[in-house]
């Protein structure tokens, strides 16, 4: 029973040791470069057709009309500079917190939508939209982004990471 006790700490604190040194700077820069990669992607795929983008906002029937066009216009452009910026590694901290409220904003979405029992595609990576009740995919897409959460949670507890502006800055 003593050794067990003895055991925890010790492997909690090489555990501890390991996020908090230089392991925690490489595991960082992948949640970084994966994060980029997300907001990326998101945004180039709406960029190109704002109309559509703007469609997908108001599929929610969340946000008064008069919201929808500079919701769905503006989305596109704050996800590439969420990417470049995660990319770049500036301001890691803020751009996770803000990452972190607007994922927050989707799941809330998507949930709001799928317990009014209105059918669409989240839109989140291009399209979106009403879509036949067969085609919808809230569960999915609510641990899709819960999982995205994840990784700007851990950039909000360990913003340092490897290659980043921040840290030559600091420096």
């Amino acid at each position: 029973m003593a050794s067990q006790q003895t055991v925890r700490p010790r492997a909690q604190g090489a555990l501890r040791r390991a996020v908090d040194g230089s392991a925690g700077e490489w595991i960082g820069l992948g949640v970084r470069l994966a994060l980029a990669v997300v907001w990326g992607w998101a945004g180039l795929a709406k960029i190109s057709d704002p109309a559509e983008a703007a469609q997908a906002v108001r599929a929610y029937e969340i946000l008064p009309e008069s919201l929808v066009k500079p919701v769905g216009w503006g989305l596109p452009f704050l996800e590439l500079a969420l990417a470049l910026l995660l990319l770049l590694g500036l301001g890691t901290r803020i751009v996770a917190i803000v990452s972190a409220v607007l994922l927050l904003a989707f799941i809330s979405g998507i949930a709001s939508a799928w317990a009014r029992g209105i059918s669409i595609d989240c839109g989140c990576f291009g399209g979106g939209g009403a879509v036949d009740e067969s085609k919808t995919e809230y569960l999915q897409e609510i641990l899709r982004d819960t999982g995205f959460l994840l990784l700007a949670a851990w950039l909000i507890y360990r913003p340092r990471t490897k290659f980043s502006a921040d840290a030559w800055l600091a420096s």
